[in-house]
């Protein structure tokens, strides 16, 4: 049935699976209310509903996730379902879901069972009338594995193989260069309001990894971030918290995240739902507690350089010789010849880039992967906690990813807790791929629950996270290497700190914020550089405030100005080498543009020429002024900052509606702006990606709460919701986010029945 069809009926609709009546409310934006007389019910609903709106995005996130997305995606898919067979996704989810409690298994069996009875109704979607599929049937590990996909890899791995990569061509003592900048001294998550500096690796500390990685060279010779924060009722015009924030990611349609609202005799939650995956893993709130999340960038990802022998059948130890274990995998390609890759695994995990057989790999240890994750299993108890405390305990062993969980509660709680399962270890490991041959880069089990990072109601009345550093480096227990800079996290506390009596609109506010301290900074030294012949283009700079706004040509001008350095800085360093190193292979890559760009802003305050193989910054700075001067004048922000929002078969099918992407209207912001709307410093200067939902929570009246999606509710190109909240969203705008039973009715559109049989 068509997705407009399952919308538009009156009659009560057969679900087998259910045992008795629900119904689906949708409101003007098509947002689905559903109510159930069970949790079995509910979870039912939640699955038959994802797939009404979100059926192929699923299927697509649970190919990508166990590697047979090149079947429905052809040749350009094939690299990632590699690295997913070699990560052995499906065994890990399938080994999930049978340690699972058994009410967690309940309710992954009740939603895949709604998901089959929506594909036995004769279900489809656009994608797959092109595809010439049909849906597979769900399995209930399903949930597991598309649940690990939304994070997997996220993080720290990316920053290891980048600087295993670079070390051939920069040097050991250039390592400690190759990090985001810290804006000078970094604002802590933890405890709220501290700021520390960084520990920087010395040589010492690097030569067993450099040792490690000698002979394992070139053939030749992360996007992502959210801000969360909430604020005490001491700060608040109600006297009651407010919780705000929006995840970052990239601009692929359908979107990661669904609105939905589930109400059933146990719990009564409406947020952020990921199709595939039954409940709220990210953003949410019950009848008692709100809770939101950004990500962690927590070090949970190792990665051990092997010592091969006996054509990569043998790797050492620090006991000798231990046998690896290979299998063979065989991956079908939509266009092309099934391709059939040998999988090679060792104690710590399985091989990601180089070859066993030539002596030397790479081989990756990741909390994700490594031994039986509980994250699902905290889904449900997750809904029924009464506080905010009570939520916290129930996240226990949630390790799929890393995250800052900011939460609010009726009580008026106000916390943060790091929700991660990190290894104990030292924090060397977080610098390189280490040495997987002398026991002395072990993990020493993980560290205890009750030491993962808490904080209940901070004596300044406000928690805010956006990816910056979890607390000092000299911590007791070692977290993280690599965080996103400061500023975000600083920029919205500031502008907590300066209003009183806090609302929903100043939340939504805050949100829009476009100020960049970066763009500022940096253009103040382009103004300084002393270059010349360029007075056109310099004059834009000249009194620019570095707001990020739409009408204005100077965000753009000081975008392609620092682009053009980036570029510069690359190749000058040799750095652009490093992109095709053996460390950078796994998919998608490491283009070492887009990594440079983010470490630039430090080099350039400190005026550090390590990198620059003999130039100076001014120099640097000049020739970038007059390439930028050369090319076309530059746009106002909003035209060259378009999004650019992408549909994963375009390639395939470029003419076809069903993969067609929506236009977006323009939006302010880049990559350092609280309104986080980033490109690809590589490829130009529109934004790919961004705040792909906002939300705030109002614990006062849960009715006055606010949500968006950069698109819409549906996943169906044609569907009247499957860009409709695209305008309010560019303008930074939100729907309401009716929660109680009179405003749910009042704003309902149409009223779907569903039940076991016909009545």
């Amino acid at each position: 049935m068509s997705r407009d069809a399952a919308r538009d009926q009156v009659e009560p609709q057969i679900v087998p699976a259910l045992s008795e009546p629900g119904e689906v409310l949708r409101d003007a934006w098509g947002i689905p209310h559903i109510r159930a007389a069970s949790t079995a019910d509910l979870f039912v609903l939640n699955g038959y509903i994802h797939a009404t709106d979100r059926m192929w995005q699923m299927e697509a996130a649970l190919r990508r996730a166990v590697g047979t997305y090149a079947e429905w995606a052809g040749p350009s898919a094939l690299p990632a379902d590699r690295l997913s067979r070699q990560l052995g996704v499906k065994a890990a989810s399938i080994r999930d879901y049978e340690a699972m409690s058994p009410d967690s298994r309940a309710m992954c069996d009740s939603y895949a069972a709604g998901v089959n009875a929506w594909i036995d109704a004769g279900g489809t979607a656009p994608e797959y009338e092109l595809l010439g599929a049909r849906p597979a049937k769900w399995e209930p590990w399903h949930c597991v594995a598309v649940m690990r996909q939304r994070g997997l890899l996220m993080g720290s791995i990316w920053f290891k193989l980048w600087r295993a990569a670079a070390l051939a061509t920069v040097g050991p003592e250039a390592v400690p260069l190759l990090r985001y900048e810290d804006g000078g001294t970094e604002r802590l998550i933890l405890p709220q309001g501290a700021h520390g500096d960084r520990i920087r690796a010395t040589l010492e500390d690097l030569k067993p990894s450099m040792e490690a990685l000698s002979g394992f060279a070139p053939e030749d010779g992360t996007v992502a971030g959210s801000n969360n924060w909430a604020v005490s009722g001491k700060l608040s015009a109600t006297g009651m918290p407010l919780v705000a924030g929006d995840p970052h990611r990239q601009y692929e349609i359908p979107g990661m995240y669904a609105q939905l609202h589930l109400s059933g005799p146990e719990f009564d939650a409406i947020g952020f739902s990921v199709p595939g995956v039954p409940g709220f893993p990210h953003f949410c709130h019950t009848k008692n507690v709100a809770w939101c999340v950004t990500h962690a960038f927590a070090d949970i990802h190792d990665i051990y350089v092997e010592e091969f022998s006996d054509g990569g059948a043998a790797y050492r130890t620090e006991d000798g010789t231990a046998q690896a274990v290979t299998r063979q995998e065989t991956i079908s390609v939509r266009g092309g010849s099934d391709e059939t890759i040998t999988v090679t695994e060792t104690r710590h995990g399985p091989v990601i880039a180089g070859d066993p057989t030539k002596g030397k790999a790479l081989v990756l240890k990741s909390v994700q992967l490594f031994d039986t994750d509980h994250a699902v299993d905290c889904l449900l108890p997750m809904l029924k906690a009464p506080t905010l405390d009570d939520f916290y305990d129930a996240c226990e062993g949630w390790g799929v990813i890393d995250h800052n969980l900011v939460g609010a509660d009726k009580d008026g709680h106000i916390g943060l807790l790091v929700r991660a399962v990190v290894p104990d270890r030292d924090r060397i490991n977080g610098w390189l791929p280490v040495p997987g041959w002398t026991g002395t880069h072990e993990w020493r089990g993980m560290i205890p629950f009750d030491r993962m990072p808490r904080e209940l109601d901070p004596a300044d009345g406000y928690i805010t996270t956006a990816n910056n550093r979890l607390v000092a480096e000299d911590h007791p227990d070692y977290l993280g290497t690599d965080f996103h800079p400061t500023h975000r996290a600083s920029r919205v506390a500031e502008r907590i700190a300066r209003v009183q009596d806090l609302t929903v609109g100043d939340m939504i506010d805050i949100l829009r914020d476009t100020d960049s301290v970066r763009a500022r900074e940096i253009t103040g030294r382009i103004l300084k550089a002393g270059a010349t012949g360029a007075d056109a283009l310099l004059d834009m700079l000249k009194g620019w405030d570095g707001r990020m706004d739409l009408g204005l040509s100077a965000p753009t001008a000081y975008y392609l100005i620092r682009q053009e350095m980036t570029r510069i800085l690359v190749r000058v360093s040799g750095l652009d080498r490093a992109s095709k190193h053996a460390a950078a292979a796994p998919a998608p890559g490491i283009p070492a543009v887009n990594q440079m760009w983010w470490a630039l802003p430090s080099l350039l305050r400190e005026d550090d020429t390590t990198l620059l193989g003999g130039m100076t910054w001014n120099a640097l700075i000049a020739e970038a002024v007059a390439t930028v001067a050369a090319g076309p004048q530059p746009e106002p922000w909003g035209t060259a900052h378009l999004p650019v929002f992408t549909h994963p078969l375009a390639h395939l099918f470029p003419d076809a509606g069903g993969a067609a992407a929506p236009t977006s209207d323009p939006t302010g912001g880049d990559g350092d702006c609280v309104l986080a709307t980033g490109g690809m410093p590589g490829t130009g200067t529109r934004s790919v990606y961004g705040p792909v939902a906002r939300y705030v929570f109002d614990l006062s009246d849960w009715d006055n709460s606010r949500w968006i999606v950069f698109h819409g509710t549906s996943g169906h190109a044609g569907d009247p919701h499957y860009s409709d909240q695209n305008a309010l969203w560019a303008r930074g705008e939100m729907v309401p986010m009716t929660y109680t039973k009179a405003a749910v009715d009042a704003a309902a559109v149409s009223r779907q029945g569903y039940g076991p049989s016909a009545t």
